[in-house]
């Protein structure tokens, strides 16, 4: 299992990596002021966060239920990435659409924007950050 600080570590630097990315991209695309997409996507950033944080934790306790391991194979990581952005796509739609002023349908089709970039960025990250710092006993079980 990962530790606190290593769980703090890996959701700060996945979202600054993130949102220097996205938000002059989505401003951009999307046609929304820099500022006003800066907060947006800062609060959503926020509300992922907190999400990522208890759903990585709960995803984790359950694969060590279930498999006795947090190692995950690339089918794991598939489904550990989908059930991450299903949940959060519903909260930040309500979000989106109410910060903006917009319908329901412009903020689907804007949080289908983040999605895709989202879901290919968490999907390199994590496989990133999991080279970079694996697990102890992770490390110990791929040199045997």
């Amino acid at each position: 299992m990962r530790t606190v600080r290593d769980r703090l570590r890996h959701v700060i630097s996945f979202e600054i990596i993130g949102l220097a990315l996205s938000t002059p991209l989505a401003a951009w695309v999307f046609g929304v002021a820099p500022l006003t997409m800066g907060a947006l996507t800062v609060a959503c950033s926020l509300i992922a966060i907190s999400w990522n944080y208890v759903y990585n934790l709960g995803f984790d306790l359950a694969m060590m239920r279930v498999r006795g391991s947090t190692r995950k194979t690339l089918p794991i990581r598939f489904l550990h990435t989908g059930l991450f952005q299903a949940v959060l796509v519903v909260i930040l739609v309500l979000f989106i659409a109410w910060f903006l002023g917009m319908s329901l349908w412009n903020a689907v089709v804007m949080q289908a924007g983040f999605l895709i970039f989202y879901g290919v960025y968490a999907f390199v990250f994590n496989l990133g950050y999991d080279w970079l710092f694996p697990i102890e006993d992770e490390r110990t079980a791929g040199s045997r």
